[in-house]
């Protein structure tokens, strides 16, 4: 640790809405796997604006608990994914900050993989549904598949060629990176993947791509029809905000 700046070695950013069923297990997951890494880890769960139980679990968990590395964001009304990561971000501590889905998609350990492309040089690693090695099975229905494979197909003719899933809810930043990015990223909803990853590239960093291990889990908030259909909105703003 450094002069205070980077009190922790990983930030873990979890965006939620309407998590009541699985917050506390990913917190639990979390820190569970910090334990058995040994190091110092902060959990920031930003919760865009739930309308259930998913707040006051997390403040009665933090209370009971009396952990100091578990902390709770909240905005009053549902802003977006991408506002709730970008708080989520901007507040963190950690030398490295890795972005999560709640119901852990990519299972915790696989962190490691992503932090084992920083050690090798990159500046942003992207958890990958679409590169595959053993070890990285994908469990995913045809529909999600296929409509994640038609939108990278968009985004890689419109805005981001060379990346091959922008989607996946596990990426890794250095510290300097994501301060840089997200204090640059503009849009609330859930192409504010895309928009990180141009701006990653606009900026000149080293976006590492790796394979990770991922299950669809049982209920998601995407609307695939809905969200879809904002998201190529979405595509034809970045370049416009950003150019």
């Amino acid at each position: 640790m450094n002069s205070g700046e980077e009190p922790f070695f990983l930030s873990v950013v979890i965006p939620v809405f309407n998590e009541e069923r699985v917050v506390l297990d990913a917190i639990r997951c979390v820190e569970a796997y910090r334990q058995v890494k040994g190091q110092a880890w902060e959990i920031l769960v930003v919760n865009d604006g739930s309308k259930d139980q998913t707040s006051s679990l997390v403040r009665n968990y933090i209370q009971s608990s009396g952990t100091d590395f578990v902390k709770l964001l909240s905005f009053d009304k549902n802003r977006g994914k991408g506002a709730a990561v970008r708080q989520g971000v901007l507040a963190s501590k950690g030398k490295y900050i890795l972005v999560t889905d709640a119901d852990l998609s990519s299972p915790i350990k696989e962190a490691d993989k992503l932090l084992r492309a920083m050690e090798y040089g990159a500046d942003v690693a992207i958890g990958s549904r679409a590169l595959r090695e053993r070890g990285a099975d994908v469990q995913q229905s045809f529909k999600r598949a296929l409509s994640g494979r038609i939108f990278n197909a968009l985004v890689h003719l419109l805005v981001l060629p060379g990346i091959h899933d922008t989607q996946c809810g596990f990426k890794c930043f250095r510290r300097a990176a994501a301060l840089d990015i997200f204090s640059a990223q503009k849009l609330d909803g859930f192409s504010f993947d895309v928009e990180a990853l141009y701006l990653a590239r606009k900026k000149g960093y080293k976006i590492n791509e790796v394979p990770v291990m991922w299950r669809q889990g049982e209920k998601s908030s995407v609307s695939l029809f809905r969200d879809s259909q904002r998201m190529l909105g979405d595509l034809f703003k970045i370049k416009k905000i950003h150019g």
